[in-house]
C-alpha cells in the first residue's frame, strides 16, 4: 500500500494539487469559476479537491459518509482564511433533504462513482442538488484500465503494482489475493470495488436514462493526478486507440462534465 493512502494531508495535497491544475482549467471552459458560485463534492473525503474552490472564495460544501474523514477535513482546512465559506457534512447523500441545504451551480465527484452501489439511482438522486442550469464534473477510472480494481490498495507489494489481475474471475482473483497474504477485509474491500465497477459504456448509457448530456469529456491514458504522485507526464488517449470497448483498457481516467438535457 503507497504511503499517501496512510498519510491523508500528502493525499489532501494531492488532491488540491492536481484539481487546481487540471480540473478547474478543464470545467473552466464550460462554466466559469468566480467566487460568487456555488459548489459541492459527494464523496469529499479529507476536502483536497475543494480547497481550490475554497481560495477562489466560492460557497463550498463537503459531503462524505465517512465521519473521521470530515474530522480530517475540519482540520485541515482549520486556519483556511475562507473557512467561513465553507461547509463539512458527515453523512450519507440518501440521508440529506435537498431543501436542508441549496441547489448547486457545480457538483464535482473526483474517483468516488465506481465506488457507488447502483450509479443509475445516484445520478437521478443528484438531479436534486443541482440548479436547473447546474452543471457535474466527473472524474473516474475506467473498469477495465490497469489498475481498476484499485489493487494498488493491497499489502502486498507485488499485487499493489500487478496490472488488469482484477479482471479474472472472482474465484481466481480471491485465490491470488489469499496466496499473498491480503486480509478478510482487504479482500471484501477489493470485491466491493469489483461489485460497483462502471464502464465508460455502462455510464454513458445511465447518463441517456436519466436525461443528462455530456458537454465536455477527456479521455487520459496518464492520469493527470500521476504527475505529482509518480512523476509522469499527463496524456491523452490517442486517437488510434479511441475505439469503443478497447480504450477501457488503456483510459487510466474519464474527465466528463454533464448538465441536465431541458432546463
Amino acid at each position: 500500500m503507497d504511503d499517501r493512502h496512510l498519510n491523508r494531508e500528502k493525499y489532501f495535497q494531492e488532491q488540491s494539487y492536481t484539481t487546481e491544475k487540471y480540473v478547474i482549467p478543464f470545467i473552466n471552459k464550460l462554466l466559469p469559476i468566480t467566487s460568487n458560485l456555488t459548489i459541492a463534492e459527494v464523496g469529499c473525503g479529507e476536502g483536497g479537491n475543494l480547497k481550490p474552490f475554497l481560495d477562489i472564495g466560492c460557497k463550498v460544501v463537503g459531503i462524505d459518509y465517512a465521519e473521521n474523514k470530515i474530522s480530517n477535513a475540519k482540520k485541515f482546512f482549520g486556519n483556511h482564511p475562507q473557512k467561513g465559506n465553507l461547509t463539512l457534512i458527515a453523512e450519507n447523500i440518501y440521508n440529506i433533504k435537498p431543501d436542508g441545504l441549496f441547489t448547486f451551480d457545480l457538483m464535482i465527484m473526483r474517483d468516488t462513482l465506481e465506488h457507488i452501489h447502483d450509479q443509475d439511482a445516484f445520478l437521478e438522486h443528484l438531479k436534486k442538488f443541482i440548479k436547473p442550469s447546474g452543471k457535474i464534473f466527473l472524474a473516474f477510472p475506467p473498469w477495465r484500465m490497469p489498475f481498476g480494481g484499485h489493487q494498488q490498495m493491497c499489502e502486498s507489494p507485488f499485487l499493489s503494482k500487478l496490472p488488469y489481475f482484477h479482471l479474472l474471475p472472482n474465484t481466481l482473483y480471491v485465490g491470488i489475493l489469499k496466496l499473498f497474504g491480503e486480509s478478510e477485509a482487504k479482500i471484501k474491500g477489493l470485491l466491493e470495488v469489483k461489485e460497483t465497477r462502471i464502464s465508460i459504456k455502462s455510464f454513458k448509457k445511465i447518463l441517456t436514462k436519466r436525461n443528462f448530456k455530456i458537454d465536455s469529456e477527456i479521455f487520459y491514458m496518464i492520469n493527470p493526478n500521476y504527475e505529482i504522485k509518480f512523476k509522469l507526464k499527463t496524456m491523452k488517449l490517442p486517437g488510434i486507440l479511441n475505439v469503443p470497448f478497447i480504450k477501457d483498457f488503456f483510459i487510466t481516467t474519464y474527465y466528463c462534465i454533464i448538465s441536465l438535457e431541458k432546463y
